[in-house]
């Protein structure tokens, strides 16, 4: 299976798991044009309200891929507090980034090479890639085919499955530390 294909779509509850919509700021990023999105700060939740064995799979749907083939800067926002599944573990999407590909951090800035080449498909699909040699940065493609832009998932919040992400990380810590940053998101 391709990098490209190993997560599913991202999903949404039919009945949202809070009762409102996470509000969300925007802020410029310093380093490129790109956008970054953060949802505010809600009060402090449960650890993990929904176990695996509570939330209704059957319930979850798989986003259809129109639903990202908009421009980035308007998909980032719609990302936010949508699902990420994998096994028995369950994140919300707490912060993106958006990039075009005028951007100058973005993948698809050059046109397509063999690395850049499923940022420019059409969108919806993961696009996964190795930064520093060390880091797997989860992206959500977005526009339509042969645009180059893409989502980049910043921060999740583990809804379940905090001790398969343990176990993947071989870390006992707090889920704050576990999903905090770009590098820390993909759960492959």
């Amino acid at each position: 299976m391709s990098k490209t294909q190993r997560f599913k779509r991202v999903g949404k509850l039919k009945q949202p798991i809070f009762t409102t919509e996470p509000e969300h700021e925007t802020r410029p990023s310093l380093r490129s044009k790109s956008v970054t999105i953060r949802a505010k700060p809600k009060p402090k939740p449960k650890l993990n309200p929904f176990p695996i064995s509570d939330i209704p799979v059957d319930k979850l749907t798989i986003l259809p891929p129109e639903f990202c083939q908009i421009d980035s800067l308007d998909l980032a926002p719609r990302l936010l507090g949508k699902l990420l599944r994998k096994d028995d573990v369950v994140l919300q999407i707490t912060e993106v980034e958006a990039y075009r590909p005028n951007d100058s951090a973005c993948h698809g800035r050059f046109g397509i090479t063999a690395r850049t080449a499923p940022v420019f498909g059409a969108g919806g699909h993961a696009y996964v890639y190795l930064c520093y040699g060390l880091h797997s940065m989860l992206n959500i493609v977005a526009d339509k085919e042969g645009v180059g832009a893409a989502v980049l998932i910043r921060s999740c919040a583990p809804i379940c499955g905090l001790e398969t992400i343990q176990q993947r990380r071989g870390q006992k810590t707090d889920k704050p530390v576990l999903l905090s940053g770009p590098g820390k998101v993909f759960i492959g």
